[in-house]
């Protein structure tokens, strides 16, 4: 690898980045949803899929915080044996991040300040990203100049429901889904890029891939959300639930009825 030619500090400078960018994201997804807790938007008891989902997620930010800690500090060899956790890990993901949308538009319609369809394509959208990118940085760990930078931009694909929770969102309407879900995450991956056109005069195209790879599945799911076919299997999809007596359009949440 080419990295293993490089003189020390330079490797250590380079590993402390990526820990400083990965403990960013990591604050960023447990800050939105802690705050959340805090704040009475949420609590421990909810419905068993939250739990095991949480648990599913939790889990994930666990294994990369522990796969860039064991990098940072020279244990390349059980970091490689944490890899092959973190490969079955990523199918988990994408289950539970897919099951967990149907049930919240079909339990209350999803979050109101989102637009339902953009927030039924949307997540499927950024967990398939994730998981593409994150298999493409498995398939180049022999590279780690490509699978560091890619392994990097799966986690920001997934901080857009963080974002959502620290953002003032309700105010951002109609641009709340795509404050969140692109923009934000797409900071991770613009300063990463921006490191590498500083030291270097060029952007490694490992960042390349991973921004088109947000941007364009942002972009699929947002044109599919508002065609016809695309509201059409939304309202099939929450058909009969409590989902269905929303707006499909995003709004200000409901003042709570008091007794």
């Amino acid at each position: 690898m080419a990295t293993l030619a490089e003189p020390m500090p330079m490797a250590a400078r380079r590993d402390r980045f990526f820990l400083i960018l990965s403990l960013a994201m990591i604050a960023v997804i447990v800050g939105g949803f802690s705050l959340n807790i805090v704040a009475g938007r949420s609590s421990f008891g909810l419905p068993l899929i939250y739990h095991v989902h949480a648990l599913v997620f939790m889990g994930w930010i666990a294994i990369y915080l522990m796969q860039t800690l064991l990098v940072a500090g020279g244990n390349v060899a059980i970091h490689r044996q944490l890899g092959w956790i973190a490969l079955a890990w990523v199918p988990a993901m994408l289950v539970m991040g897919m099951a967990i949308t149907l049930y919240s538009v079909c339990h209350h319609g999803g979050p109101p300040f989102f637009a339902l369809p953009e927030f039924l394509f949307g997540n499927p959208a950024g967990l398939l990203c994730f998981g593409g990118l994150a298999l493409a940085g498995f398939s180049m760990r022999k590279r780690s100049d490509w699978h560091r930078r890619l392994m990097l931009c799966s986690m920001a694909a997934i901080t857009g429901p963080g974002f959502g929770r620290l953002l003032p969102v309700p105010f951002m309407i109609p641009w709340s889904w795509f404050a969140a879900a692109l923009v934000a995450p797409l900071i991770f991956p613009l300063i990463g890029a921006a490191r590498d056109w500083m030291r270097s005069g060029r952007v490694h195209p490992a960042w390349l891939w991973g921004i088109a790879a947000m941007a364009g599945s942002f972009a699929v799911a947002e044109a599919l959300a508002f065609t016809p076919l695309g509201e059409g299997i939304a309202r099939a999809v929450v058909a009969g639930t409590p989902g269905a007596d929303r707006p499909f359009a995003a709004h200000w949440p409901p003042a709570p009825v008091n007794p």
